[in-house]
C-alpha cells in the first residue's frame, strides 16, 4: 500500500508549489531548441547526446561573478546525484576557449563536472537567456521541466530533493 502511494506521488507532474523558490516550472515540458557545443576535447555535442537522463543545463561563464560562486554547488550536485539517470551539463560561454575553463576548474576545485563550451555563445541566445547564469532542468525526453534565472545553491537540501524527485519520476 505504501509503495503504491509512493509510486503515485512520484508520477504526478511537477507543480510550481513543489519547486524551490525562483524555479519557474512549466505546466507541461516545453520543447528545448537544438543547441550545439563542444566537450573539453573539442568533440561536437548536442543536448540529444544526453537523452534518457534528466539534465540540469547550466549556462555560465568564468567572467560571471554569480556563476563563479555557484559552480562549486553544481559540482557537488553532480558528485551527489550524477550517474546513468542524471547529469549536470555546465555549458561555458567563454570566448577565450576551453583552457580558460580548465584553469577555472583547477582554481576552484571543480572535479565532477565535464567541460562543455560554446565559444560562439549562440546557445545562450537560442535558449533565450536574459543573462548569466541561467539553468534549465530537462526531462529524459529532452523537454524543459523548468528554469531558473540567476544563481542558486544547487546542493541545498531543498534543491537536491526537488531534482531527486524529477529523477524518480520516470
Amino acid at each position: 500500500m505504501v509503495l503504491v502511494a509512493a509510486l503515485t506521488i512520484a508520477q504526478q507532474p511537477v507543480s510550481a508549489a513543489d519547486a524551490p523558490q525562483s524555479f519557474a516550472v512549466n505546466e507541461t515540458p516545453a520543447a528545448v531548441p537544438d543547441i550545439r557545443f563542444e566537450d573539453g576535447g573539442g568533440k561536437p555535442r548536442t543536448l540529444a547526446d544526453f537523452r534518457g537522463k534528466v539534465v540540469l543545463l547550466n549556462i555560465w561563464a568564468t567572467w560571471c561573478a554569480p556563476c563563479r560562486k555557484e559552480m562549486p554547488t553544481l559540482d557537488r550536485l553532480q558528485a551527489e546525484l550524477g550517474g546513468p539517470d542524471f547529469e549536470v551539463v555546465a555549458l561555458s560561454m567563454d570566448r577565450a576557449g576551453p583552457e580558460q575553463v580548465k584553469k577555472f576548474f583547477a582554481e576552484t576545485g571543480v572535479k565532477h563536472l565535464a567541460l562543455n563550451i560554446d565559444v560562439s555563445a549562440k546557445a545562450m541566445f537560442t535558449l533565450g537567456a536574459p543573462g548569466l547564469p541561467m539553468t534549465l532542468l530537462i526531462d529524459r525526453k529532452g523537454g524543459e521541466i523548468g528554469r531558473l534565472i540567476g544563481p542558486a545553491e544547487w546542493d541545498s537540501p531543498e534543491m537536491v530533493d526537488f531534482i531527486r524527485g524529477r529523477i524518480a519520476a520516470k
